[in-house]
């Protein structure tokens, strides 16, 4: 038996936005179904929305995205708080996507991609635990860490 997991967002109304800029940084093949395409009469306001959309690439990243159904107001993909501690503000997140590969150079390219339209909760680069490793809150409220993998030392 073979299981997987893979994160599902949802959206008001930008969930195709999301999956083509996701897969204009990620690469793969996108797949998306409106609520019209079940059947949904085109009149209503919500046909043209993603009841089921998804990207498979064959570098191992999936992602599945769909619009909830009504107010087009955005979706809070999970409330951040922060503090202040030490001179460090702390953030927490409900969820946020990881993306680990090999290199700092096939990570950092696509940390330049998911920049566009981004705020940065921490810089792309070396981190005591990693060769390289960021954070960033997307255009569309996903907050996402990348990463280099690297074998696990005990201290």
């Amino acid at each position: 038996m073979s299981v997987n997991a893979v994160a599902h967002l949802n959206f008001h109304g930008q969930a195709r936005a999301a999956l083509e800029f996701y897969q204009s940084v990620f690469g793969g093949q996108t797949t998306i179904a409106t609520y019209g395409d079940f059947g949904m009469p085109a009149a209503l306001p919500d046909a043209t929305k993603v009841v089921f959309g998804q990207i498979i690439a064959g570098n191992g990243f999936r992602v599945m995205a769909y619009d909830v159904p009504g107010d087009d107001a955005p979706v809070t993909q999970g409330v951040p708080t922060t503090r202040r501690e030490n001179g460090t503000t702390l953030t927490r997140e409900a969820f946020f996507l990881s993306v680990r590969g090999e290199t700092v150079e096939e990570v950092g390219a696509l940390w330049d991609r998911l920049l566009d339209g981004a705020a940065v909760i921490e810089a792309f680069g070396p981190a005591q635990w990693a060769p390289a490793f960021g954070m960033l809150r997307d255009r569309f409220g996903i907050t996402w860490i990348l990463d280099v993998a690297a074998e696990y030392v005990e201290a």
